[in-house]
């Protein structure tokens, strides 16, 4: 009995990692997008409201660079049709902007310590990196693409 228990756990996991993914319509059927743009929301809900407080320096910095990254993301996703590498340069560019948030978050942590939510910092930190793996992936992924294009543009 307890065998047959963790088999069909086992199944159930499985049925759960092998499912199909939705087709990508648009940017906005980007996980990346979707995740970093609701990183985009939290920080200006929860986390700029109490650095408004604190009267924090690089404010607008670490605000733009919340709102860039998803805007990159998008623009990315278009732009690889017409110039590929313009496309990955842009989409590299919303990794960087992953990790500059990371920095303002640490910054931020180390700046005003209990003042803020220590915990919140801490998950956004980890939802950017989260994200900035998946476009990384991404990117490879495009790239991928692009290499079996030209090679079915071979036998045309």
């Amino acid at each position: 009995m307890l065998g047959s228990i963790s088999a069909l756990r086992c199944i159930n996991h499985m049925a759960y990692i092998f499912k199909p993914k939705k087709p990508i319509r648009s940017f906005r059927d980007l996980e990346v997008y979707q995740k970093t743009l609701e990183c985009a929301v939290i920080y200006s809900k929860n986390i700029k409201p109490d650095l408004v407080k604190q009267k924090y320096d690089l404010l607008e910095g670490m605000t733009n660079c919340a709102l860039s990254i998803p805007l990159f993301v998008a623009e990315s996703h278009s732009m690889r049709f017409s110039d590929f590498k313009l496309g990955i340069a842009t989409i590299e560019k919303a990794m960087q902007g992953c990790n500059k948030m990371i920095v303002y978050l640490e910054q931020v942590s180390g700046i005003y310590g209990t003042k803020l939510s220590i915990d919140l910092i801490d998950d956004l930190s980890r939802r950017y990196m989260d994200a900035r793996g998946k476009m990384f992936r991404l990117e490879k992924s495009w790239q991928k693409f692009k290499q079996a294009d030209i090679a079915m543009s071979k036998f045309k």
